[in-house]
């Protein structure tokens, strides 16, 4: 059997280090492209891993032709690349929009020229019912890689979605850590957030590499935190200094809105949004994994969660950390 190659766009970041760790003790990957502009951060990772397997191309999604030379010969696209500063997207929209949305036509289009078999595109909470410009900018990506399904015949394309991953660049744990003095700056006390391992985040793709037909948008099910518990597991004698929510930030995460609810389904692990009355999705999962259709009005919310970490809990993950 012809062994596979995996092309990981942005793939120096943390779950691209993750992923290339995952998939490397993988006998059917033969090859792993690393993609992205950062040629410190490539060199690291050469260091890092010292493989045959890996190769590195410096090249920026925007660049159709630089993406039409590295996707030659490739089977699989794991799409990480993003701008995702959500303050920073607020006063620099244009790049945004052309590395989040343009990069995205590029690679659809890409695709379809050299025919790559499969591409999983990484998504975010901010795409659903965005109020800033980073998640509109996701939820334009995540509706061409749904609907590239109905005109390039060669190759699927699939998104997973999810919030913040335990201890990736920017998240709010090495945030929360960093702060010095006994003093940890909060936005809001009532704040709540979904979290997910990066170890799970990989396992996340690959179920959807190994699963996915195409045009759906896979969510995991995955526990939810209280800021103030975390601050608690950090540090619980820091001082708290409340300074108010930034622009573009939610109380809460949601990674399915009411309004996506008429066509979500579930089996154990995951939730699955369906385009409106895509009957082959429907069929293939039903027969696969004998998916249930979510209750009227259901929303999938940080703050509604069912599944609540726990001090204690969140103590054991900094600590792994």
């Amino acid at each position: 059997m012809k062994k596979k190659t995996i092309l990981i766009t942005g793939g120096t970041g943390s779950f691209g280090n993750e992923a290339v760790k995952f998939f490397l003790n993988k006998k059917e990957i033969g090859k792993l492209i690393v993609f992205s502009r950062d040629e410190l951060k490539q060199s690291e990772m050469k260091k890092k891993f010292n493989s045959h397997k890996i190769r590195f191309f410096i090249g920026d999604i925007r660049d159709k032709n630089r993406l039409s030379i590295a996707t030659k010969n490739v089977d699989y696209i794991i799409h990480a690349a993003a701008l995702k500063q959500v303050d920073t997207a607020e006063y620099n929209p244009t790049e945004f929009i052309e590395t989040n949305i343009i990069g995205s036509k590029n690679i659809i289009e890409i695709c379809a020229h050299n025919k790559v078999k499969k591409v999983i595109a990484l998504s975010t909470d901010k795409a659903c019912s965005p109020i800033n410009l980073y998640g509109a900018t996701k939820l334009c990506s995540d509706k061409l890689f749904v609907s590239a399904n109905q005109y390039v015949t060669d190759t699927i394309f699939s998104v997973v979605r999810y919030g913040n991953v335990e201890g990736s660049r920017g998240s709010v744990i090495p945030l929360f850590k960093s702060f010095r003095n006994n003093l940890i700056t909060i936005t809001s006390k009532d704040m709540t957030r979904f979290t997910l391992s990066l170890s799970n985040s990989v396992d996340l793709v690959d179920w959807a590499l190994i699963n996915s037909i195409g045009g759906e948008i896979i969510v995991p099910k995955i526990p939810s935190y209280k800021i103030m518990d975390l601050a608690q597991a950090i540090n619980p004698k820091a001082k708290l200094n409340i300074i108010g929510i930034r622009p573009g930030e939610k109380i809460y995460e949601e990674l399915i809105s009411t309004h996506d609810s008429l066509n979500t389904y579930e089996t154990k692990k995951y939730y699955l949004i369906f385009p409106p009355n895509n009957k082959r999705l429907l069929r293939y999962y039903k027969k696969k994994f004998n998916i249930k259709k979510v209750n009227k009005n259901f929303s999938y919310r940080s703050d509604l969660n069912k599944n609540f970490l726990k001090i204690i809990d969140l103590k054991r993950i900094v600590n792994k950390l």
